[in-house]
């Protein structure tokens, strides 16, 4: 066999062809999955010849890469707060800044017996994790989505996890008998003329998943509209939103006139959060006890 079929020489024929932000990474990545092994066994044994029906697998994955799909969907796996979740085009593919509203879920709620509604759940991301760390919750994880919801339930059974029930519903407009101590949710928020949209991975994840109207705002604007009337006096509502967001969500919440929302002033303790690179990325508000 000739040298370019090692695992070295393979992975630096496959890192100059990818153009991507992280083209050594996204390599490693389906290499590892082609060979069904971790990626660490490529840096131990760089001089490994690749078995052919590995090779062919790799060199279509790395075609299908260049094309601009996303690994994620490649692989069909997703790594969000240290779990592998399944992910397909379906559902939108988790992100690490996403985390942060899970840690603040965590951290503003305590482990006793909750209520919580995880809102656009897509492949479970968050509610699974919130399950998962606070098993005494009871969550509530809706997507209009059929598809999404039996991806979702999968994740869930994966993880062994009994306290998720998962519902059809736009939002809330399914969920009129419950009401919930915390209501969280990374709805979409990018506008749908954002040029983004045309660009990279997210041209493979599915639209309704990202874009919200001429502002990326529609979908939380209904979310915030919606969730008084699904919460209990001093229950949290948590939205992850767009870099530059933070504002327009935080009038949102105020109730400020431009916006004619109906509620709104109901909501106080409003705050947003930076994630780990800085950027404001999720609002938080709590509902007043005041009727």
């Amino acid at each position: 066999m000739s040298e370019q079929q090692t695992i070295q020489s393979e992975l630096q024929a496959a890192i100059a062809r990818i153009d991507s932000d992280s083209p050594r990474l996204d390599a490693e990545v389906l290499l590892a999955h082609s060979l069904n092994k971790p990626r660490s066994h490529l840096l131990a044994w760089p001089d490994k010849v690749i078995q052919p029906s590995a090779l062919q697998q790799f060199k279509q994955l790395i075609q299908k890469r260049i094309d601009g799909q996303p690994v994620s969907y490649l692989t069909g796996t997703r790594e969000f707060w240290s779990m592998n979740l399944t992910v397909t085009p379906d559902v939108l593919i988790p992100r690490p800044e996403t985390e942060l509203l899970v840690e603040t879920a965590l951290a503003r709620l305590s482990d006793v017996d909750s209520q919580a509604a995880d809102l656009g759940t897509g492949s479970g991301a968050i509610a699974i994790a919130l399950a998962k760390e606070r098993p005494n919750w009871q969550i509530t994880a809706t997507d209009q989505s059929q598809a999404a919801l039996r991806i979702a339930a999968a994740n869930a059974a994966q993880q062994n996890l009994g306290n998720i029930e998962f519902r059809h519903s736009d939002w809330l407009e399914s969920l009129a008998d419950k009401r919930f101590d915390l209501i969280i949710s990374n709805p979409p928020y990018i506008a749908a003329t954002d040029p983004h949209l045309d660009q990279g991975d997210v041209r493979f994840e599915p639209d309704q998943a990202l874009a919200s109207g001429v502002d990326g705002l529609d979908d939380i604007k209904k979310i915030i509209a919606q969730s008084p009337a699904h919460l209990k006096p001093n229950a949290w509502l948590m939205l992850e939103h767009g870099y530059n967001q933070s504002s327009a969500v935080q009038k949102l919440l105020e109730g400020t006139p431009q916006h004619n929302m109906e509620n709104c002033q109901q909501y106080t303790c409003i705050e947003s959060l930076a994630d780990l690179s800085g950027q404001s990325r999720v609002t938080v508000a709590q509902l007043s006890s005041q009727p």
